[in-house]
């Protein structure tokens, strides 16, 4: 039912009256000129931006001198005011005697970003009286009016907006389309739900480091928020009728993906992104030593540490040189010319990571136009524990990051055979490769390189059998290497088809309730076997 004289709302707003009140001042003393002196429009506005318009020539009425009320408490209470407020949640045809009795003058355009709360507590230096001074409140109390009342009030968050205002208004008569309108609005609403989302996370902290077996939400908030902004449309997401984007956290990531510098190359696809983000955290693991992975739809198909990176590439490669073909290859260290050359000569890869590339190096890839080369400088040495989240038909599931690390000191040799400092050094990087592989995952390795990868495989004992495949159709002897397997054999058939396949020692988990027999296998065969006590399965 339409209230009495309720307009239709399917109309031009015309702007006649404006405030602006911006942290980010980018471009808008350009933009508050062409809104006096293109369409005559008053300004209203408050403290710095008041003071910047001003220099640039721009005449403004300060909200304090139209509001009749100071400024008070340090500029906490400025704008909190019916005649700001009413100004702009009023409706034209229905409030306006209530407007005119009050003496409030309609505002038509608001022009509000927010104290920059992110940039502020992403300083470490940033003290938490500091972090809560620079809490907005009255800007979202605006932006959120006028967004509301977007039937009649234009908003602008963003200075990329200022442009696309400016066009609707010289070619509606100083009026700007409902399109428009609800476009700013709905734009609006996702500022300050982000807003408020990163000033929640703050709050909240850090989840606290707990026992697995008390609570399963403890550290985990009840209501669960987070902001991003789109940093760039792609061309398509995993197929080609899928529409994706590439969203960035609030706070940048000191050498993440996606504040990497692409070097050269096609633009990255969704699926690109989502294989050098796998390649990115395996290499990672391994930090002493020069490390090649090499991804192929998100799992690792062939992972070396060795003296150099170009003996780690062709270790790496040789594992799985079929499924290497399209990669992805990531590096822990600066990625120079021999290792450029030798790629280049060798395979065709799809996108190349390192923290840095030699300028010979990108020589050598500037023949390939195609290959995507990006450069994510070196991550930072202690950052927040960010919760992995999946999104499942009608909500999310959000855990912890896995970044339990194995204490080598703990682990639990559980044969009669124990192992020597050979197998002892090749289960523990079987154990990492592993980490980074889809379970069911199963890898076989020997002397700091793998010898066969199984993935993704509803059974353990098939996932060990196609690794035993790779390894013989890559050329590759299982007999003697080390086996990791991410999660414990639930029967022994899986310890058995690696004994048939030659292998001298085991690392897993442990903690089935046939550990006994699975034990019992390992010593029939001579296998040295160690528990570790955690597992790290990966869907």
């Amino acid at each position: 039912m339409s209230l009495p004289n309720e307009p239709t709302h399917n109309t031009n707003a015309v702007v006649r009256r404006a405030l602006i009140s911006v942290s980010d001042k980018t471009g808008v003393a350009a933009f508050a000129k062409r809104l006096a002196e293109d369409h005559d429009v008053e300004i209203l506005s408050t403290g710095g931006t008041a003071r910047a318009l001003r220099d640039a020539g721009v005449a403004v009425t300060d909200v304090a001198a139209h509001t009749g009320a100071p400024e008070i408490m340090d500029g906490r209470v400025k704008t909190l005011h019916p005649k700001i407020h009413g100004g702009i949640l009023g409706r034209r045809g229905i409030d306006d005697d209530v407007m005119a009795e009050q003496a409030i003058a309609p505002i038509d355009l608001v022009v509000v970003n927010l104290y920059p709360f992110e940039q502020t507590v992403a300083n470490p230096d940033t003290t938490r009286d500091q972090a809560i001074e620079t809490i907005d409140i009255g800007g979202p109390a605006m932006l959120r009016a006028a967004a509301k009342n977007h039937a009649f009030v234009t908003l602008v968050v963003d200075a990329a907006d200022y442009d696309a205002v400016l066009a609707d208004m010289r070619d509606n008569a100083r009026a700007t389309t409902q399109a428009t309108r609800r476009r700013l609005a709905a734009k609006g609403f996702a500022h300050t739900a982000g807003y408020d989302a990163a000033i929640a996370d703050y709050l909240r902290g850090e989840p606290a480091q707990h026992d697995p077996s008390a609570d399963a939400d403890e550290g985990l908030p009840d209501r669960y928020v987070a902001a991003f902004h789109k940093r760039s449309a792609l061309r398509y997401g995993e197929n080609p009728h899928q529409r994706a984007a590439l969203y960035a956290a609030a706070e940048p990531v000191a050498g993440s993906l996606v504040d990497a510098r692409v070097v050269q190359g096609k633009a990255l696809s969704y699926n690109n992104l989502a294989d050098a983000d796998a390649a990115l955290a395996c290499v990672r693991a391994f930090d002493q030593a020069p490390a090649c992975v090499i991804v192929k739809h998100a799992n690792p198909c062939g992972v070396a540490v060795a003296r150099d990176l170009v003996s780690a590439y062709e270790h790496a490669f040789a594992t799985d040189p079929t499924s290497a073909f399209g990669g992805i290859l990531a590096f822990n260290q600066t990625l120079d010319v021999a290792t450029a050359e030798r790629i280049v000569s060798n395979q065709f890869a799809e996108v190349i990571i390192a923290p840095r590339i030699d300028e010979d190096a990108l020589s050598v890839f500037s023949k390939k136009k195609n290959l995507r080369v990006i450069a994510t400088g070196d991550p930072a040495r202690s950052t927040p524990s960010v919760p992995a989240i999946k999104q499942i038909d009608g909500g999310l599931l959000v855990q912890d990051a896995d970044e339990l690390l194995l204490d080598q000191a703990k682990l639990q040799v559980v044969t009669t055979a124990q192992p020597d400092g050979t197998q002892l050094q090749d289960l523990m990087f079987a154990w990492r490769v592993a980490k980074y592989v889809k379970s069911n995952a199963i890898v076989y390795a020997r002397d700091g390189r793998t010898i066969g990868v199984g993935a993704g495989q509803m059974s353990r004992v098939d996932s060990a059998r196609i690794a035993g495949l790779k390894a013989a159709h890559a050329g590759l002897d299982i007999a003697g290497a080390v086996l990791a397997s991410d999660a414990f054999f639930p029967f022994r058939d899986g310890l058995d088809a690696a004994a048939a396949n030659g292998v001298s020692a085991v690392i897993q988990p442990g903690g089935s309730i046939r550990d006994d027999e699975v034990i019992a296998a390992a010593n029939e065969a001579g296998i040295v076997m160690l528990f570790t006590g955690i597992r790290h399965f990966r869907h």
